[in-house]
């Protein structure tokens, strides 16, 4: 099984591309609930791929300068020392109990999912003025960096929606600003989570590789797409999507039934958008000059 890790690596990648989206927490339960692996080496192979998958992504905000590098710094002194005892943590319950963490890798998806759909409505308070960081601010960012540190490493949920979020509600940042410091403190956050779960034996590699064979060009090719994305709608999509499988994960009573229900609401929802815009797009070529 090589080509099917390389799609699912060239779908999450082109969706990270077009919308900037934290399309790495789809990651996870792609390779649970599709190709079978149990939690824990889901979440380290997950981790490891991120790692390398978003220092790309790190290197290119870095360079247009949309990366508040102090802030991600000691959102890192959290997050990096809580995020290996994360690890030790999904090691230990895994070893005793897959079933237990994999309730608890479906949780942090409903949660995160949750976040996601709070993060997509909510706007920010930044502007383009400096923001110099008080002690206040960086007693905020390294208590933030344990907290979420610490379900990334246990989940590998997170990188993207809970530190996102925290940014976007406590600091004056703007929008670019918020999405290039959150990819720069992951990918360095992911780096240290990666290497402890590889260290404990629970990351697949042939898996991983392949993923970034199609992952690596997806968020090339999606950066460059010029079709039109209704990035709200997919934001939306990818929440709902994220709730879904955790519900799928958790095992909830009737969790197939809530999926299928779920999915179809979504697809209906897209066919519903796509029918509309093509409606409008006809009216306006008709309309005289």
């Amino acid at each position: 099984m090589t080509w099917q890790f390389s799609l699912a690596g060239l779908l999450v990648g082109v969706l990270v591309g077009m919308t900037g989206m934290g399309g790495g927490s789809l990651m996870t339960p792609i390779l649970i609930i599709v190709f079978g692996f149990n939690a824990k080496v889901a979440v380290g192979t997950d981790i490891l791929h991120g790692a390398v998958f978003k220092s790309f992504g790190a290197a290119r905000h870095r360079m247009l300068g949309t990366v508040h590098a102090r802030l991600a710094l000691w959102m890192f002194v959290g997050s990096g020392p809580f995020s290996l005892l994360g690890v030790e943590t999904a090691s230990r319950i895994g070893s005793n109990s897959m079933d237990t963490l994999e309730r608890i890798v479906g949780g942090a998806l409903i949660l995160g999912g949750a976040g996601w759909l709070v993060k997509t409505f909510v706007h920010g308070r930044g502007d383009d003025a400096p923001f110099l960081l008080t002690t206040r601010d960086k007693v905020i960012a390294v208590l933030i960096g344990g907290s979420c540190g610490f379900v990334v490493g246990l989940t590998s949920v997170g990188s993207g929606t809970f530190f996102g979020l925290a940014m976007l509600l406590l600091y004056p940042l703007t929008a670019p600003k918020i999405v290039g410091t959150d990819m720069f403190h992951a990918a360095a956050l992911l780096w240290v989570a990666g290497v402890s779960h590889l260290i404990h034996g629970d990351v697949d590699k042939h898996a991983m590789a392949w993923l970034l064979v199609g992952s690596i060009p997806g968020v090339l090719i999606g950066a460059q797409m010029s079709i039109k994305v209704p990035e709200r709608a997919l934001r939306v999509a990818f929440g709902a999507i994220l709730v879904l499988s955790g519900i799928k994960i958790v095992g909830i009573p009737q969790a197939n039934l809530i999926l299928e229900v779920g999915l179809g609401l979504l697809v209906a929802s897209l066919l519903a958008w796509s029918g509309r815009e093509l409606f409008v797009r006809r009216v306006a070529a008709n309309e005289p000059t």
